[in-house]
């Protein structure tokens, strides 16, 4: 059949591109993080609770995209390695917020500096107007990502349940 799009070669779809970068771009990270004991998740939360002190595992899981119960065993994980302290939220007793420790911060700087490598490395590849154009291309391409992906109340409808 005539322009049939399975005739496009897969690594021509603009989706297999994106996924190709993303899949470079997170090899990189954790190839760096693992020198550091840490996987991307935990540097995400550390990176968080860089920018914001005594945080919940509720917004640490929404910040790191994973669940909570994701977020628990991370969180565990990083208190176990002495990098973050948790204590009781003085508004509710049974919220535990978590801190950075001075090695959790030590250790995310180092990380950091190794991450930030990449970044400048990519901003170099480009003239700044090509590098602006770039974010506005990749929102737009999140934009569309988001609003095409179906949510879990349709799903359900759709499939009668």
């Amino acid at each position: 059949m005539e322009g049939d799009v399975t005739e496009i070669p897969a690594e021509e779809y603009l989706c297999t591109r994106i996924r190709r970068t993303e899949q470079a771009l997170m090899a990189h990270h954790e190839a760096v993080l693992r020198g550091y004991g840490l996987t991307m998740t935990q540097y995400t939360v550390l990176l968080a609770l860089s920018r914001q002190e005594d945080m919940s595992g509720a917004q640490l899981a929404r910040a790191a995209g994973v669940t909570q119960q994701t977020m628990a065993s991370v969180l565990t994980g990083l208190q176990r390695k002495q990098l973050i302290t948790r204590r009781p939220s003085s508004v509710h007793a049974k919220v535990l917020l978590a801190s950075l420790t001075d090695q959790g911060h030590e250790v995310l700087d180092r990380a950091y500096g190794e991450v930030i490598v990449l970044e400048r490395a990519l901003t170099d590849a480009f003239t700044p107007d090509e590098h602006a154009t770039l974010c506005d291309l990749l929102e737009r391409a999140t934009t569309v990502l988001v609003q095409q992906t179906p949510q879990a109340e349709a799903r359900a409808t759709r499939q009668g349940g």
